[in-house]
């Protein structure tokens, strides 16, 4: 399965509303995970402010669209979303890389 590198751009004075949705964002990334799809995610420290998160995913699409139902993204906290394939040389999780 391809693996992927997301990045969240948050929106300018976004921080109390990030606050406010970030209870349903965690239980979403929390469900990502369980299904096998999340493998990390976090915010960088840097500025602005954004996050990086990693995944594996059927293909770009699938990946899309599942990460359109973020509530982050929903309630428009993400000014721009990238999403790269990552094309992994060495993950310690899989012994076929």
């Amino acid at each position: 399965m391809p693996t992927f590198v997301v990045t969240y751009h948050y929106a300018d004075d976004s921080d109390e509303r990030r606050a406010q949705h970030r209870p349903a964002h965690v239980a979403f990334l929390r469900r990502l995970h369980d299904a096998g799809v999340l493998y990390m995610s976090g915010p960088l420290d840097a500025e602005p402010p954004r996050a990086v998160l990693v995944l594996e995913d059927t293909d770009r699409t699938a990946l899309q669209e599942r990460m359109s139902e973020d509530p982050f993204f929903v309630n428009e906290l993400i000014a721009t979303r990238e999403i790269a394939e990552w094309k992994v040389f060495f993950d310690p999780r899989r012994s076929d890389r």
